[in-house]
């Protein structure tokens, strides 16, 4: 029999209190960071390559100065080190940008012992993994609602760093109201289990103006199966609400029926705005998502509106 696990310290009761001490991420950041980088250097780069220099705000590189350029190209400060004369290349940015949001409520926090981690640890590698995938890319990233995209080789350590401090966005399952441009696109992360009639206003109001998205759907195995026997406790971890089910196992159809419904209700919800959906689960290797995720994102850019999973 499978257990299950919200990752809060001596759960008595459920209130406010108790999940904001589940969610305060800030201690197991650093491992996630370092995780996320590894996801990262297993992924393929190159959505549309676009590395090179060129008009924007972000230093890329030192080269040698060629005679015939302007001297006031010349950074005289690093010139002074040697005796060559060189130029700061700034990075070229186009108009396009990533905005990637982690849904940090408290159903993230759910695990069973069939899970490789809690659902919020692997929607914050996925995250902060595709985030620096799409610098290395060439797209300037933004966290929705917490920092405006840039394209920062530290772009890992900084969503980290906002998302440690953002306290506020452990209370909403729900993506900021942002309405975003048609040159935007949006990777949202989170399980989803929030009733369509409240997501599909949000999502329908971030491609209002034309911007593509991919949803990344996070699932426990167990929330896959609802494999329960016997006399069981259910328990609302966000809104504190209980039910003692005398036979869990006759649940188990209509839990099933229940959640392929809602999944469905996504997938078109998806569909008709032209994005995509991924489901994971938490029993498999983040780097498998994270390679879906880039694949539908270079599909919809080629104009082939994908929907999958992983």
């Amino acid at each position: 029999m499978a257990r299950v696990a919200v990752h809060e310290p001596e759960i008595r009761s459920p209130g406010r209190s108790q999940t904001d001490a589940a969610l305060l991420l800030a201690n197991r950041l650093p491992r996630l960071v370092l995780e996320a980088r590894r996801v990262s250097a297993t992924l393929a780069h190159g959505i549309h390559g676009r590395r090179r220099a060129g008009p924007g705000e972000s230093f890329w590189q030192f080269r040698p100065f060629h005679p015939g350029e302007p001297a006031a190209r010349i950074d005289w400060r690093r010139s002074a080190r040697d005796d060559r004369l060189y130029v700061r290349e700034r990075e070229w940015e186009a108009a396009h940008s990533v905005y990637v949001w982690v849904d940090r409520s408290a159903s993230m926090a759910y695990s069973s012992d069939l899970a490789q981690c809690p659902k919020i640890e692997r929607a914050l590698v996925l995250g902060l993994a595709l985030a620096d995938a799409f610098v290395e890319a060439g797209e300037r990233v933004g966290l929705l609602g917490l920092l405006p995209p840039r394209a920062s080789r530290r772009i890992v350590e900084r969503f980290a760093e906002a998302i440690a401090a953002d306290r506020a966005g452990m209370d909403d399952d729900l993506p900021p109201e942002t309405p975003l441009r048609t040159q935007d696109e949006a990777l949202l992360v989170s399980d989803f289990l929030t009733p369509l009639d409240e997501l599909a206003p949000r999502i329908e109001s971030l491609s209002s103006g034309g911007a593509r998205g991919h949803l990344v759907m996070i699932a426990d195995p167990v929330e896959e199966t609802f494999p329960f026997a016997g006399q069981a406790v259910l328990q609302d971890v966000e809104g504190g609400a209980r039910l003692r089910v005398g036979d869990a196992a006759a649940w188990g159809d209509a839990y099933r029926t229940r959640l392929a419904e809602h999944r469905g209700a996504l997938a078109d919800l998806a569909r008709r705005r032209g994005w995509t959906l991924t489901l994971h689960r938490t029993d498999r290797p983040a780097s498998e998502a994270a390679l879906r995720v880039l694949t539908l994102v270079g599909a919809s850019r080629a104009g082939q509106g994908l929907t999958g999973a992983a």
